[in-house]
């Protein structure tokens, strides 16, 4: 029990490391566990939207997918092009002698490789929840994501998430509280 115990708190390690892309937007900020959250939730709805996909199976790829980075901190891209972290090591130590059969590497593995279904619509819950980031902050006059935005919806690889993707560039950060407010 004690070994899940540690797991348990090295997870949520998350909710306190930044992740650090938004340095380069010059607002923003969101933590690792706030953006695990975000992605399982897309994901859960994406998978409503895809029935054909394992949606237990993609709700956790999302919800570990960056685990590691309790151990490795979150690097930018730019962090990327010059220190490698070692992913499966830090998998390894915070899953050594776990008395539970707990697929993290695999799902960790199948998220970075990109090819089944569900990794791809992980992939593009990932992205998608940067489009919501990005959305949010241009609506309320930030300039920056606007250079972001005509790169990320590039990086989508799923019909859905392209779907998703328009929807979310179509509306106002605030539309949907708005509509309550006034119908209110």
């Amino acid at each position: 029990m004690e070994k899940i115990a540690d797991l348990l708190y090295e997870a949520a390690m998350l909710k306190r490391t930044p992740r650090s892309g938004y340095q380069f937007l010059g607002a923003g900020r969101e933590s690792v566990a706030e953006h695990s959250f975000m992605i399982t939730f897309i994901a859960y709805v994406m998978a409503r939207m895809r029935p054909e996909a394992d949606a237990a199976r993609l709700a956790a790829m999302c919800l570990v997918h960056d685990l590691p980075e309790a151990r490795t901190g979150d690097m930018n891209y730019v962090q990327k092009r010059y220190v490698a972290k070692d992913e499966e090591k830090a998998i390894d130590h915070m899953t050594e002698a776990l008395p539970l059969d707990l697929p993290i590497r695999e799902l960790v593995a199948e998220f970075n490789r990109g090819e089944t279904l569900e990794a791809r619509l992980a992939r593009d819950a990932d992205q998608l929840s940067l489009v919501l980031d990005l959305k949010s902050l241009q609506d309320i006059g930030y300039r920056p994501p606007e250079k972001w935005l005509a790169v990320v919806p590039g990086r989508l690889k799923t019909r859905t998430g392209k779907a998703l993707c328009e929807a979310i560039l179509s509306r106002g950060w605030d539309d949907w509280w708005l509509k309550n407010y006034v119908d209110n």
